[in-house]
């Protein structure tokens, strides 16, 4: 089995590297951030200092990071992973970012005889623990097929979309998708709720219908019980739409439901609410209702988060 090093074990990542662990890969981190998790260690994952020793130990190079930037350093930086590859290496970028830039890294990469693919993912929290994750792939075939198996371990749902940069502008339509659908659930809880319908009554209810939906059976849930330790972060989520708005600018394309949702994110990061899960969306409709979700319809002063 090919080596695996993997950068960025956060809320998704750690998930998914203990799955190819699981699974019997040798699986290697780049200890440049503080302590490895203990959990992964337990499980057998090594660690080497910096991305240019993780790329001259490892076959595939797995990157999970937050936004472009970190990507960037990651493979160009200093001591960066592109210093480390040789030819017949393949670079697999995971993480959410720009497509523009995507098709650069992987010129650049390509140049070094190695292969890229762009794989962002989409599931969350939740997919990347049930290693149920949909992954959007962009690349050529025979990269492509060489990840198959290394993708099985985490995701279920894995669709070769087209060459390099089309994974990740599926993702960015993925996650317009997903905040319009958080915001409508949001609306209607709202709604329901302030009306004096029992929020997760409805939820109930509106899951048997045509309304059902993935966001409507989680997300509704978290909103009427409070529960926003992310998931996944609302400022990320800001990110991806700022990408999905910047590709529309470019392309002379009109997205006017993801600017008004994208200004709800922004409500929510202006009051603090960076760091919640993308659920929590539904606090800024609550602040314009002055009410909360949940909460007595009959005294609605004060409700609102």
């Amino acid at each position: 089995m090919e080596k695996i090093g993997f950068v960025g074990l956060g809320i998704m990542g750690a998930p998914m590297a203990g799955h190819l662990l699981d699974a019997g890969y040798e699986v290697i981190a780049s200890d440049h951030r503080g302590a490895l998790p203990a959990e992964l260690v337990g499980k057998g994952l090594k660690s080497v200092t910096g991305h240019q020793a993780l790329a001259k130990a490892c076959d595939i190079i797995i990157l999970m990071v937050p936004d472009t930037p970190q990507v960037a350093d990651v493979l160009f930086g200093e001591n960066s992973v592109a210093s480390g590859l040789s030819k017949g290496k393949l670079v697999i970028d995971m993480s959410s970012i720009s497509p523009i830039e995507t098709k650069e890294f992987a010129k650049k990469i390509n140049a070094l005889g190695c292969d890229y693919l762009d794989a962002p993912v989409s599931g969350g929290e939740v997919g990347a623990k049930a290693a149920s994750l949909t992954i959007m792939v962009g690349g050529e075939d025979k990269p492509f097929e060489r990840a198959r198996p290394v993708f099985e371990k985490m995701g279920k749902n894995i669709t070769l979309v087209g060459p390099n940069g089309v994974g990740q502008t599926t993702k960015v339509a993925n996650q317009i998708v997903v905040a319009l659908t958080i915001e409508a659930v949001a609306e209607a809880l709202v709604f329901a709720s302030k009306a004096g319908a029992d929020p997760a009554k409805v939820r109930q209810a509106l899951m048997g219908g045509l309304a059902a939906s993935r966001i409507l059976e989680v997300h509704g849930e978290r909103m009427y019980k409070r529960t926003f330790a992310p998931g996944f972060r609302i400022e990320l989520h800001q990110k991806d739409l700022n990408l999905a708005l910047q590709g529309a600018k470019a392309l002379g394309v009109s997205l006017p439901n993801t600017s008004m949702t994208q200004e709800l994110f922004n409500s929510c990061v202006a009051n603090g609410g960076a760091r919640e899960d993308h659920s929590a969306l539904v606090r800024a409709l609550e602040r314009m209702a002055n009410f909360e979700v949940g909460s007595d319809a009959a005294d609605t002063k004060g409700k609102a988060a």
